[in-house]
């Protein structure tokens, strides 16, 4: 069992950085697929980025270049640097964690609360 808490979101404005935290209870911390994914409001939850047990990155399109995912498997924690933010990147942000590297949110196991991101023009 894995539980997972994000910290680290807000109201900011266009341009501006923001970093997500999410730190995971549990053992075997290391051995998951931890993605970040994000819901804007009436859309359906899209992938954002992931990082494999073995630190391999991945990014969705959109982000790529502004968005950073790492992890620190001594302190259980993954985040996502954001920077250069845009009105477009509103959504409630949601970590999750796998066994698996997959890109789909209905594969992930197990889910963080979500957090706002609220980026301003």
């Amino acid at each position: 069992q894995v539980q997972l808490v994000e910290s680290g979101g807000g109201l900011v404005q266009a341009g501006d950085s923001l970093r997500l935290s999410c730190a995971a209870s549990g053992r075997a911390f290391r051995s998951y697929t931890m993605g970040w994914f994000r819901q804007a409001s009436g859309k359906e939850r899209k992938f954002v980025a992931a990082i494999s047990w073995n630190d391999r990155t991945y990014y969705e399109d959109a982000v790529k270049g502004r968005f950073t995912i790492s992890r620190d498997n001594a302190k259980n924690t993954v985040y996502l640097q954001m920077n250069s933010l845009k009105p477009e990147d509103t959504a409630v942000y949601y970590c999750a964690a796998d066994l698996t590297l997959t890109y789909k949110p209905s594969t992930y196991d197990y889910w963080g609360q979500g957090i706002q991101v609220t980026v301003s023009s």
